[in-house]
């Protein structure tokens, strides 16, 4: 699963930035500035984004932590983070881009202040082996932090199936040229533990004392909190 899964990141990471923020009208800067507001981080900290993709969660982190804090961006495919250098020189924001898996991270024990993963931790081969990994290499009473696609109830979840199924493959492969990717990450999203079923996925690595979630926009994303161990 991760080669191909690798392949199609890689084969929509130059259009990846420009698709995000036309799919979720913009909303998802919301979810990632909520996600490093919950994380409790502060200046001088040391982060650590997984999955980063092109670096969006890593720089609304560096925001916070400023210059005497240090935010390391990995992801396992090298085309995803292309684009992280030049953003990261546009905006003045450093952040280090570095090709890691998070199911075997490259880091010493207790190495950072928070972890983190938004939208990525479905598409790793073995979810509670990332959780474990993020877990490992945060400090005792830091926090690991998941942003992920969730499933919306009622009236909005039948709205956002029908967005999902119809909507997102339609303009994901317009401007990526790759609608099969659009087609298979809601479909990921669709089927993957959420609510109560992910804090239980996290309880059973062993690796946090608590865990907790937030609903997003309706429910349409989730962000969980764990405090390691």
């Amino acid at each position: 699963m991760s080669i191909q899964v690798q392949q199609m990141f890689a084969s929509i990471a130059p259009a990846y930035d420009r698709t995000n923020s036309v799919l979720s009208l913009g909303i998802h800067h919301i979810w990632r500035k909520k996600t490093v507001q919950v994380s409790g981080a502060k200046p001088g900290m040391k982060i650590l984004d997984c999955a980063t993709g092109t670096g969006d969660l890593a720089f609304e982190f560096k925001k916070t932590v400023g210059n005497s804090g240090i935010v390391i961006g990995t992801d396992f495919c090298p085309e995803m983070m292309e684009t992280g250098p030049a953003k990261s020189k546009a905006k003045h924001l450093h952040v280090d881009f570095e090709v890691a898996d998070a199911m075997n991270l490259p880091y010493p024990d207790h190495s950072f202040d928070i972890a983190s993963i938004s939208f990525g931790i479905r598409n790793v081969d073995d979810p509670s082996i990332a959780l474990q990994e993020m877990a490992r290499v945060v400090k005792p009473g830091g926090s690991v932090m998941i942003l992920e696609f969730g499933q919306p109830k009622g009236i909005m979840g039948a709205v956002y199936e029908w967005y999902s199924r119809y909507v997102i493959p339609f303009i994901g492969g317009l401007l990526t040229g790759n609608k099969e990717a659009y087609q298979y990450l809601p479909r990921t999203a669709a089927s993957f533990p959420c609510r109560e079923e992910f804090l239980a996925l996290m309880n059973s690595t062993g690796m946090y004392r608590a865990t907790s979630y937030h609903e997003l926009t309706f429910g349409i994303a989730f962000l969980y909190k764990g405090i390691v161990k």
